[in-house]
């Protein structure tokens, strides 16, 4: 359409209002189905990510108490939100004597399981299953000089966090005595006995006081005057009714 004064300008087209509405509709339902993908996606990545301690779980026994010469298996297990990846997973086996001494690796995983036979540690064995999430290691013939703390590092990623399980190696020269319960088994059975016994006693003699009480109730008694009889056994005058 021309209009005057504008030469052979057209007049600008409008947009109808209903497929403005529809376009508009469509372009945002599309920005908030990308954004909530992308909003899930993150969400994932946080569950697994924060806080660590949920995405990777050490399992081992704090205190471990060996005999010596016999074999001690310290266990450790771990669970995290993925799945294994030889090529990324890492796993190590650290020892050191206190507390505040340094840390030596003996057992360690890149690829698959390496004891790195040390002169210390020739007696470690690997007993554990990566597959089935289990690194556990076995010492054979446990001596004194193993007394000290263990630990082990597991790491999967994506799992951002490394997981650590300590164990404490005692090792003892003989096995406690167990604690012979068998006196005093005796001792209480005699005891309960003899209160039995004593318990018994004392409800017969109740009872029979009992009924030769109501023996006496039910009997009645004889008046003077029919209890009195004269030398040949008549009642006497005074007596009679």
């Amino acid at each position: 359409m021309l209009y005057p004064g504008l030469g052979n300008k057209t007049a600008p087209q409008k947009i109808p209002s209903r497929a403005y509405s529809a376009s508009n509709r469509a372009s945002s339902g599309a920005s908030m189905g990308t954004r909530s993908a992308s909003g899930l996606l993150a969400l994932a990545t946080i569950i697994c990510w924060v806080p660590p301690a949920a995405s990777m779980e050490i399992t081992a026994q704090p205190i471990v108490t060996a005999l010596n010469g016999t074999d001690a298996r310290l266990a450790c297990t771990f669970n995290s939100c993925y799945k294994l990846d030889n090529k990324l997973f890492s796993m190590n086996w650290t020892y050191r004597e206190c507390e505040n001494c340094s840390e030596e690796t003996f057992i360690t995983f890149r690829l698959k399981v390496i004891n790195l036979k040390l002169e210390q540690f020739k007696r470690m064995e690997f007993t554990g299953d990566t597959k089935k999430n289990d690194v556990s290691v076995t010492i054979r013939n446990v001596q004194l000089e193993d007394e000290g703390i263990y630990n082990c590092h597991v790491k999967n990623p994506p799992d951002r966090h490394t997981g650590t399980g300590k164990i404490v190696l005692r090792v003892v020269t003989e096995v406690p005595p167990e604690r012979d319960s068998t006196v005093a088994v005796i001792v209480g059975a005699s005891v309960g006995g003899f209160l039995a016994v004593v318990i018994l006693i004392l409800v017969i003699v109740k009872c029979i006081r009992r009924k030769k009480q109501q023996k006496l109730n039910t009997d009645d008694p004889k008046t003077d005057e029919e209890g009195k009889t004269d030398g040949e056994g008549n009642i006497e005058e005074g007596s009679k009714h």
